[in-house]
């Protein structure tokens, strides 16, 4: 593997939000550039408005027109927007909409084309970011739909827990709708991959979630249990995959039990990230999981109510970069594994193909 230095770019996202000041907060870390070489998409003009409405430090600014331009040891921004942009703190508009969507569109090109090697997206407001060129409720569906349509998996990640969703931004009444054992498979697949090779963790067990409380209560709350979720468990036990459960949400968060597994599959989007965030807001990352680009952004949103005051707070952006990194080196170890023909019995093991269903039974049942 090279040793050159990771190409991370960041688009800027809201420019009325705090995403320059954790940006620039994450940036003043030294030891970022021991490890990668930062490419802003966004503009030095309004870089420099943020700077000197939170009273930051003066950093060394490289003003580049592509990537391969950038400087190693600086902050190094891609211009993508209109200098006669507007900045208005604390309000969405669509000329805000419009700046965090040209960045993240110069942005994603860039990482489709190997142009940089990641990407961290600085958070975005998904109302004004609407318009003929970004129809999606946020960064994930664009992103899959970028990369020649992939599928995909939200996947929240910190030290400590890692919990996915097997539905993302949809309305909670449509739900039990679009549930199916189809989806779940898809969604644990997704995840089992993403545990072995950008996380690099061997024979990875997955908790899954019931969609109602307590699991269903054998039917008595619910039947997606018994007709959706546990058959999708046991195809997934069928591929090799160590899945458990279904689990009820408020008993396995609550639990010692948690710690027994790498990650979690929930059925939707708050019954995954209201307990993440509860446990992990501060130091969480959410990575788009499953696509052939690397993305990560941190956990939470554009906050225009701290917008200006210099009390955000930048360690989920901090993190951000950092597991982007690690996602990228994880990969690379990976495909050198799988390249290698001597290693293919070993490569079996590390993926858990050597597990029985009734290993797996065996193992549940501690549980």
């Amino acid at each position: 593997m090279s040793n050159e230095k990771i190409l991370v770019g960041i688009s800027h996202g809201d420019i009325n939000g705090i995403g320059y000041e954790v940006i620039m907060k994450a940036l003043e870390d030294a030891r970022i550039f021991e490890l990668c070489t930062p490419i802003i998409y966004g503009s030095a003009k309004v870089a420099a408005y943020h700077r000197k409405a939170l009273d930051l430090p003066n950093m060394p600014i490289n003003n580049i027109k592509k990537a391969e331009d950038a400087h190693s040891k600086r902050i190094n921004i891609i211009n993508c927007i209109d200098d006669e942009v507007r900045v208005e703190l604390g309000k969405g508009t669509q000329m805000s909409g419009k700046a965090a969507f040209d960045a993240l569109e110069k942005a994603t090109k860039d990482l489709i084309n190997k142009e940089i090697d990641v990407l961290v997206t600085a958070p975005i407001q998904k109302k004004m970011i609407q318009s003929d060129q970004f129809n999606f409720p946020g960064h994930t569906e664009y992103l899959e739909k970028a990369a020649n349509n992939g599928k995909s998996l939200m996947l929240m990640v910190s030290d400590n827990l890692k919990v996915g969703v097997a539905t993302g931004h949809i309305p909670v009444k449509d739900i039990s709708h679009k549930l199916t054992t189809e989806i779940i498979v898809e969604k644990l697949t997704i995840l089992n991959k993403t545990l072995l090779q950008d996380f690099s963790i061997r024979r990875p067990r997955i908790a899954v979630l019931g969609l109602n409380p307590h699991a269903g209560d054998d039917g008595l709350l619910g039947n997606e249990e018994k007709d959706i979720i546990i058959p999708a468990i046991e195809k997934a036990k069928q591929a090799g995959i160590v899945a458990m459960g279904p689990y009820p949400a408020d008993g396995l968060f609550g639990s010692e039990n948690l710690k027994k597994f790498d990650a979690v599959l929930a059925m939707y989007h708050d019954q995954g990230l209201t307990p993440f965030k509860a446990i992990a807001f501060s130091n969480g990352v959410n990575y788009t999981a499953g696509l052939p680009i690397i993305r990560t952004s941190p956990d939470h949103g554009t906050a225009y109510e701290l917008a200006g005051t210099n009390v955000a707070d930048h360690t989920s952006m901090l993190n951000a970069i950092y597991l982007a990194i690690d996602v990228y080196r994880n990969r690379n170890i990976y495909a050198e594994i799988s390249k290698n023909p001597l290693k293919s019995v070993g490569k079996e093991f590390f993926e858990g193909k050597d597990v029985s269903v009734l290993d797996i039974e065996e193992n549940e049942s501690e549980i």
